[in-house]
């Protein structure tokens, strides 16, 4: 019976100098993510998503749509800012989509990326750049990322009876406007939420007004 060859991952020339308690080191700092917390409760449970959780479907749903609607992007680019979009929640915290203090939230979490950037065991040579352009970048797939990105808490809100949105009163007016641009975007995805907000309305999850 013969056996498998096994097969070097690495040349030990170019990496031996690697410290892989530097690379573990690196991986657990990235582990943090799973203890930020969302506001977003997961579907037939009692619990609230993390912030890795929600990286996760972000990444899945949009390399689903891209494909489903054969879209002209970058995949792999695609793909990276999504893994990567929710990274400086690990120092900021997760900011609610209608709290007041969101307009600053990018700052802490540019600075939460600044620091993951720096720290020894990182492989990632562009992350700060990845996450600058999912951040304020306007590609098709930074585009993408964003409809998605407003989607995905919508859906869960929908599919949990409103919870979140009871919880913190949220208004029509308000889940209307935070998914407005999705209008020029992404018209059959912002026709199909207009007719959700209708339905949640009228079984009183969001307050109309």
């Amino acid at each position: 019976m013969s056996q498998a060859s096994s097969i070097s991952l690495t040349n030990s020339e170019s990496t031996s100098h690697i410290d892989i308690d530097d690379v573990t080191h690196f991986l657990l700092e990235l582990d943090a993510l799973k203890r930020v917390n969302r506001r977003s409760y997961v579907t037939q449970t009692t619990r609230k998503e993390n912030s890795a959780e929600h990286s996760w479907h972000l990444a899945m749903a949009c390399w689903s749509i891209a494909e489903l609607f054969e879209l002209d992007v970058n995949h792999e680019k695609l793909l990276k800012m999504a893994l990567i979009h929710d990274l400086g929640e690990i120092d900021a915290g997760d900011t609610f989509l209608y709290a007041d203090t969101r307009v600053d939230a990018h700052n802490e979490e540019r600075a939460g990326i600044a620091r993951l950037q720096s720290e020894r065991g990182n492989g990632i040579a562009d992350l700060s750049e990845v996450w600058e352009e999912q951040e304020t970048g306007h590609s098709k797939e930074t585009q993408l990322l964003r409809v998605v990105d407003r989607l995905l808490p919508f859906l869960l809100n929908l599919n949990t009876n409103g919870k979140t949105w009871i919880d913190a009163n949220v208004t029509r007016s308000q889940v209307a406007g935070a998914h407005e641009f999705i209008k020029d975007s992404f018209p059959s995805i912002h026709e199909w939420l207009a007719k959700q907000i209708d339905y949640a309305t009228k079984q009183g999850w969001l307050i109309d007004k």
